[in-house]
């Protein structure tokens, strides 16, 4: 059998392969496939498929824990139970009672999840009664310490009617359970902020604490007692104090009795000296003298003339005054005591000036009393027939 000549390789050869050949047959291993990658229509797929997976392991995941939470049962508050605290029970939450795995919440707490939190509506009520409470027995022992008329010790069930009163004025309307439950806490409130204890019958008796009782003292008594608590400073202050009111007060008084007195001093110069000439210059009908008590009588208020201290300080001027002379004279049958200008002379323009300045300060019945204002002179008939 003839056998078939093989063919021999050629030999490679550098000279028939050129680097561009070689660099295009590279790269054309390196290049994937035409169909290596999805189409877009393929990738939308594959993004739906991804996604879906997702949500339904997430809610796998939830449920499963729903499950696992449900099925865990509370460990009863009762230690003889069959559910003792363990990993197969939870522990039964603050202000709850369990039994038999179940969770319920005591009076005054509602269920928030797995734990009991506190009922608004309800402690605030109970705030509400305690601070009736409060104000009913701090108000007694203030009274008290005021004045002797409250108590010390108040009862608990003249309390008790004394919360039932204001819940008829506040209209709060609660049920029996709900309104027990807040008396209980709004006691236990009040045992903790009053002193408490029970009596000889078995009573409970409530008390204000003294340092609370002081912020239900009226302001009336809150004075008196600051002032019977620092009587020892108060009084030597309060007599200085009086002492020097009374004191400024008299010098004032005589500041103006010394004033007054210099003004009707000057008003019986001008007249006794406009009444002297006067008389010499007339025709000899009038005197030169004047009744001192009628021109005390003129020249006085009726007020000033139950004061004889001003009128005494007046007959001191006229004393120390060497114008002026004063003797007695029988006038009508009767002894009188007269003052009379002794200086002959007109009246100087500063006589005149003083009189214009001592005239504003007159009572509006001026200084004539003789005849209103037809002359200031005084003439002595015309005075003894006022």
């Amino acid at each position: 059998m003839a056998s078939t000549p093989r063919k021999r390789p050629k030999p490679y050869s550098k000279s028939t392969h050129s680097p561009s050949s070689s660099s295009s047959s590279l790269n054309a291993l390196m290049e994937p496939p035409e169909n290596f990658f999805p189409s877009k229509p393929e990738l939308f797929k594959l993004l739906a498929v991804i996604a879906i997976a997702t949500s339904v392991a997430a809610l796998c995941n939830y449920v499963g824990t729903i499950l696992s939470r449900h099925s865990k049962p509370f460990c009863d508050t009762n230690a003889g139970s069959q559910y003792l605290p363990s990993d197969l029970c939870e522990p039964c939450p603050s202000n709850a009672e369990c039994y038999q795995g179940m969770m319920e919440c005591v009076r005054g707490y509602r269920k928030h999840g797995k734990l009991c939190i506190e009922d608004g509506d309800i402690n605030e009520t109970a705030k509400k009664l305690a601070k009736r409470i409060e104000t009913h027995v701090c108000e007694a022992y203030a009274q008290f310490l005021c004045d002797g008329t409250g108590s010390v010790w108040v009862q608990e069930d003249e309390v008790w009617n004394d919360v039932d009163e204001f819940k008829m004025m506040e209209n709060l309307g609660l049920e029996n359970a709900i309104d027990m439950y807040s008396k209980q806490r709004a006691m236990e409130m009040i045992d903790g902020l009053l002193e408490t204890k029970i009596n000889h019958r078995g009573i409970k008796e409530l008390k204000c604490p003294n340092l609370l009782a002081e912020h239900y003292k009226p302001f009336s008594c809150r004075v008196q007692q600051w002032i019977s608590n620092h009587a020892l400073v108060l009084m030597p202050i309060c007599g200085l104090l009086v002492g020097s009111i009374l004191l400024l007060r008299r010098i004032r008084q005589r500041r103006n009795l010394s004033a007054r007195a210099e003004e009707l001093y000057n008003q019986i110069c001008d007249i006794l000296e406009e009444n002297a000439l006067m008389a010499k210059g007339g025709n000899g009908e009038g005197e030169p003298w004047v009744v001192v008590s009628w021109l005390r009588d003129h020249l006085l208020l009726p007020k000033e003339r139950r004061d004889p201290l001003l009128w005494r300080k007046v007959e001191e001027l006229v004393q120390e005054d060497s114008r002026l002379d004063r003797y007695p004279k029988l006038v009508k049958g009767e002894s009188k005591v007269v003052w009379e200008w002794q200086v002959e002379g007109n009246l100087s323009s500063s006589r005149l000036r003083k009189k214009g300045e001592a005239s504003k300060l007159k009572p509006s019945g001026g200084t004539n009393i003789n005849s209103g204002a037809q002359s200031p002179a005084m003439k002595s008939s015309e005075m003894v027939n006022c």
